[in-house]
């Protein structure tokens, strides 16, 4: 762009991260201990690295780091026995209270944990908040090339061998992609360094000048240089008028507004010239070398984002409804939907990649113990609705401020929807929406808060119960009549809950069945065969398939024979009472809910089903979303966890698209970028 823009990415980072304090660093997965490690953070924050005595230097991406959390001691006695012994010397107070845990990786499902125990409780504390006030800078993703040139040296220089030199090995490694080793070493002799497989470079030879060299002669940017003869005409410099011809009429981006972006000019050309030019000479006769329009190519000026909208650019004020919201579908699964693990853990790494709406199906316990979340009937494991609701209250405004929606689908009796509720009103307290803003209230006409009214609050998607039933019910509760709101086997459930008018449910054309029970694991249930031998429906299908490898039509078949259960309609009145601005009704059709105008009403449909309102009834569906909030979601023959394209749903308004997390396909990758804009508010 014309004007300069300055990308400020960096977060400052504390001084004692700099300095660095001593830790001893343990992994019980593979049973190793590495005492005494001098823990440090880089200027930029792009690193954590360390070194003890007698082992190489190791680092770990501040960029792949998702959460740095107070750590818990070892269940190895060993291990906690070396940690004792090691404080006993060092350090003062429990393992627990000096220890941290640094949790990275490279997608949300394969997840390292780091930990590392200090000297004292304070040493933990301070590195706690210093982690997390440096990382999730999302900025630091996207900085121009040449810092990530600088970023590829520094981690090169951190990771000293034994003697603190760096191995001519480390080198060859980072540039061993299509270029043979031969070369490598070739370029290193050319440059005056160690080239031998097995020789060390000293750290205060091998400048960042000295990287850059290697690099452009392993990588050379042959594609600027035909740039520059074709702009030059074969000369060894281009003219400040050629600059600013080619500027205006190839770099810059015709579709930009003249008056906000305007076009070069020879002052501008000069600034460029000026700052990225080394050549005293040339700057001075206002000429631009092959080296100079390298290094302004690969700058700042010349990222492929809009670096000023990676800052929350947005008017935050208006409706709800007129933003996109990150939205991820059966949150808990690890992978595949079919079979798949739950686990807690993924809860927390999407709420701190920015997701804003997350997915909760809640089940009964076995034997009415604690509910649980799993994909019901569809072979998964399961995970404590408790422990989630923790996890959530922990990482739901770390990366974000913005409002964070909780879509129930409930399969859960009236008893465990009371534990529902009490556990949300209990562990999240003040962060849950109980009830709607004064100033909006929930009327028809009545349009959503906005996004800054609700910061730090948690929303409960739920089906409701009709306000007058509601009302009686939970007077009722509160009397302490149980027995009486606490029946699961009203017939009229239904016809009590708000929006249940509409036609028969479906999910990807698939009828739900009436006489379908409410167990989360029926292939769990334990039979008698005729000799007295006890056998379960999963044991049945291994039977008929040992191997357990379905193919993927199978796979489909049998999930969809499985029958996707409706969420209940017979609500628990205080569970109903909680949910305000995000109230799933069955979809009523377009001109209906323009009739109504209750802008707190919402309706989820598969990706087929949003598919086929687009074709039909594109403007209607348009209209639709700018009064009231719209969630698709993936179809169910999805069962390896794929993503469909979100784009065709934003581009109607659709805010709820909700992806699979777990898989890093092309899609998910999309919905990444997108929400990296407007500060990763999600």
């Amino acid at each position: 762009m014309s004007k300069a823009y300055n990308f400020d990415w960096q977060i400052e980072v504390s001084p004692r991260l700099l300095k660095g304090d001593y830790f001893d660093r343990w992994d019980e997965e593979n049973a190793t201990l590495e005492q005494n490690c001098l823990f440090r953070v880089d200027t930029y924050g792009f690193f954590i690295y360390w070194q003890s005595e007698g082992r190489d230097g190791q680092v770990i991406e501040l960029s792949q780091v998702s959460d740095i959390r107070p750590g818990k001691a070892p269940t190895d006695p060993k291990i906690g026995a070396d940690l004792m012994a090691n404080a006993l010397i060092y350090g003062r107070g429990n393992i627990d209270e000096r220890t941290v845990t640094i949790c990275s990786g490279i997608d949300f499902v394969q997840i390292s944990h780091t930990n590392i125990t200090g000297a004292d409780p304070p040493t933990a504390k301070a590195w706690i908040e210093g982690l997390r006030k440096i990382t999730h800078n999302h900025k630091a993703n996207n900085i121009c090339p040449t810092t990530i040139l600088r970023k590829h040296w520094m981690k090169i220089s951190f990771m000293l061998n034994v003697n603190q030199k760096i191995p001519v090995r480390s080198i060859s490694k980072t540039f061993a992609s299509g270029k043979t080793e031969k070369r490598i070493f070739e370029i290193l002799k050319e440059l005056g360094l160690p080239s031998g497989k097995n020789d060390e470079i000293n750290p205060n030879d091998f400048t960042f000048e000295k990287f850059c060299d290697l690099y452009h002669k392993i990588c050379p940017r042959t594609d600027i240089a035909v740039l520059f003869v074709e702009l030059s005409g074969g000369k060894d410099y281009i003219t400040t008028k050629q600059f600013v011809e080619w500027l205006n009429e190839t770099q810059r981006d015709p579709r930009l507004n003249e008056i906000l972006f305007p076009f070069y000019d020879t002052n501008s050309a000069l600034r460029i010239i000026d700052r990225y030019e080394l050549r005293a000479n040339y700057r001075d006769r206002g000429h631009l070398s092959c080296d100079g329009l390298t290094r302004y190519l690969m700058s700042d000026e010349n990222a492929p984002v809009f670096l000023d909208r990676l800052e929350v650019y947005h008017d935050m004020e208006q409706p709800l409804c007129h933003y996109l919201i990150n939205s991820s579908h059966n949150t808990y699964l690890q992978g595949r939907q079919f079979g798949g693990r739950s686990s807690v853990e993924m809860y927390r790494q999407v709420l701190l990649a920015g997701c804003r709406c997350i997915e909760l199906d809640c089940w009964d316990g076995k034997n009415d113990s604690e509910p649980i979340i799993t994909h019901g009937k569809a072979m998964c494991s399961d995970i404590n609705f408790k422990e989630v609701i923790f996890a959530i209250r922990d990482t739901a405004f770390v990366t974000s401020d913005y409002p964070v929606i909780l879509s129930f689908e409930n399969h859960c009796s009236r008893l465990q929807q009371y534990k529902l509720a009490h556990y949300c009103e209990e562990i999240l307290g003040d962060l849950l929406l109980t009830k709607p803003l004064d100033t909006h209230p929930l009327e028809p006409g009545v349009p959503l808060p906005s996004p800054n009214l609700l910061k730090k609050k948690i929303l409960i998607k739920n089906k409701r119960l009709k306000p007058e039933v509601e009302k009686h019910q939970l007077d009722l509760f509160l009397e302490g009549c149980d027995s009486e709101i606490n029946n699961d086997n009203d017939l009229d459930s239904a016809a009590n809950v708000e929006g249940e008018d509409g036609p028969t449910a479906y999910v990807d054309n698939l009828k739900l069945r009436d006489d379908d029970d409410d167990e989360a694991h029926p292939e769990l249930n334990v039979d008698i065969n005729d000799d007295g031998s006890r056998r379960t429906i999963l044991g049945q299908i291994m039977k008929l398939k040992p191997s357990a490898n379905l193919s993927r039509e199978e796979e489909e078949a049998f999930y969809n024979g499985y029958q996707h259960k409706g969420a209940t309609t017979n609500i628990h009145p205080l569970l109903s009472s909680r949910v305000n601005y995000t109230q799933p009704i069955k979809f009523p059709g377009f001109s209906k809910a323009e009739e109504r105008n209750i802008h707190y009403h919402m309706s989820s449909f598969s990706e087929n089903v949003a598919l086929q309102h687009l074709r039909q009834n594109p403007i209607e569906f348009v209209n639709y979303n700018k009064r009231q909030l719209s969630r698709v979601y993936p179809k169910g023959g999805r069962v390896d966890s794929s993503n469909y394209m979100p784009q065709i749903f934003w581009n109607a308004g659709c805010q709820m698209v909700s992806l699979n997390f777990q898989t890093p396909d092309l899609p998910m990758q999309l919905n990444l970028g997108k929400f990296e804009y407007n500060g990763n508010c999600g």
